[in-house]
């Protein structure tokens, strides 16, 4: 499965809007090769540059329909239902995407990995990434990737 957005490429920069610095939008992500069988989806956000985890968390999202694109902006909230059904789980303290928030002039990538699933998950509200990762397993259809770069510069 391919993941791309309009508003960076992969290993490009991401806009700022989509940063913690700026609006914390969450970006659009656009899938190709969906496989067939796909019930739902789920998007991993992670900081692979923190200085303390190896991987720092900043998003989590499950029970997204089979959509070929995942529009950006999305609303926070353990569940929504704006544009559609999201549920979302608790990355860097709160139910809503946290983008890119490094220290001044560290340069971090970000990974978002976005998992075709064979069915919808029953997690609990506040649930976590490590709650999630082990949820999708043996569900998993498919994984794509896109890493975005985002460093503060003033």
């Amino acid at each position: 499965m391919f993941v791309s957005s309009s508003l960076f490429e992969n290993n490009g920069w991401i806009p700022d809007k989509c940063s913690g610095y700026g609006e914390d939008q969450s970006p659009n992500l656009k899938l190709e090769g969906i496989p067939e069988g796909t019930v739902s989806l789920a998007v991993i956000l992670d900081d692979l540059d923190h200085p303390v985890f190896r991987e720092f968390n900043h998003w989590t999202a499950w029970n997204i329909p089979c959509v070929d694109t995942i529009p950006g902006a999305l609303p926070g909230g353990a569940v929504s239902e704006t544009p559609f059904h999201i549920e979302q789980g608790i990355g860097y303290g709160r139910y809503v995407y946290r983008g890119p928030k490094p220290p001044l002039n560290s340069r971090h990538r970000y990974r978002f990995r976005v998992f075709a699933l064979d069915a919808g998950l029953q997690l609990r509200k506040g649930s976590r990434k490590k709650a999630l990762v082990s949820a999708m397993e043996g569900h998993i259809l498919a994984v794509g990737e896109l890493i975005g770069i985002y460093q503060r510069k003033h």
